[in-house]
């Protein structure tokens, strides 16, 4: 009888009736070949990420906050009256078959226009007056409702910024601007601060027993608030702080009987304002559309009727 050899197995024979069988079980490997588990993977700690500020919604953003639309108390007959600020964006309402008059600057040399839809708006300029008195005039008109567009208008004093917005029928007659910032000299940033004994104390020649001292300061709180206010029978000083000349100085209004801003004639002298009149209210504001407000009043007494009371 032949005998069969298995290596790598062990033979189990079961008894069976006429029949040999038999039987290969694995033989267990060497514990060192066995696969070793893998290591559990550390845990990380999961922060969620800072969402970022699209740049286009930055724009936009920047963009309507800079953005200076028609105010009813500023129509003069049917002239909408901006004040004219860097940076500003002041907005144009057009409409078909009506032409808007963008009036510069008597004296204000124009350079050059440039309008971001040429094929929907027309853009032309003439002229009125002469010598001193000779003023250059935008005029602006959509050919439908419903188009936007914006409008850069350059001269020899400064450049223009207008949102043009195009409606069905209702269209402004004309637009120009008051000039707060000619009426004082400009002061820019980096300029260094003179010693404040430089300045004067008042204007020369002002009796100090004339002096009045009744105002009241109110409003904002920025770096260029007025330290006090007075006059001496005929003009109102204001009083800043050394700080003044570190930044723009801020326009000043009068305010009328019917709470309307008029601009009033004044001058810087040092630190101080010198108002050429006497006012029972005014303020200063800086800025656009979020304006910084401080309000000067007079108490006690009234500029109505004689030019100063007791």
């Amino acid at each position: 009888m032949s005998r069969i050899l298995i290596p790598a197995c062990i033979c189990l024979a079961f008894a069976t009736p006429g029949i040999a069988q038999t039987v290969a079980r694995p033989v267990p490997a060497a514990p060192e070949a066995r696969a070793k588990p893998a290591p559990p993977r550390p845990l990380r700690a999961t922060h969620p990420r800072p969402r970022k500020r699209v740049p286009l919604v930055q724009v936009a953003a920047a963009t309507r906050e800079a953005t200076r639309e028609p105010a009813a108390s500023a129509f003069v007959n049917a002239v909408q009256v901006y004040p004219w600020s860097e940076g500003v964006l002041y907005r144009l309402y057009g409409a078909p078959e009506r032409i808007t008059d963008v009036a510069l600057q008597p004296g204000e040399t124009l350079v050059a226009i440039a309008a971001g839809d040429t094929v929907r708006w027309t853009v032309g300029d003439t002229t009125s007056g002469s010598g001193e008195t000779r003023r250059t005039h935008i005029l602006v008109k959509p050919f439908a409702a419903g188009q936007r567009t914006n409008l850069l208008i350059t001269t020899d004093r400064r450049s223009y910024h207008l949102q043009l917005e195009s409606t069905a029928s209702t269209a402004m007659s004309a637009i120009r601007w008051t000039y707060p910032q000619d009426a004082l000299p400009m002061v820019k940033r980096g300029v260094a601060a003179e010693p404040a004994k430089s300045a004067p104390a008042v204007a020369p020649g002002v009796a100090l027993e004339a002096l009045r001292f009744d105002y009241a300061i109110s409003g904002d709180r920025p770096a260029w608030r007025p330290l006090r206010a007075f006059d001496d029978g005929r003009q109102v000083y204001l009083e800043f702080p050394a700080t003044l000349r570190q930044g723009e100085a801020p326009p000043l209004f009068v305010i009328g009987e019917g709470g309307e801003l008029q601009l009033v004639n004044y001058r810087l002298s040092g630190r101080f304002y010198i108002v050429d009149r006497l006012f029972d209210a005014a303020e200063l504001r800086l800025g656009g559309k979020k304006q910084q407000v401080v309000r000067i009043v007079r108490t006690g007494r009234s500029t109505k009727g004689e030019g100063r009371s007791s």
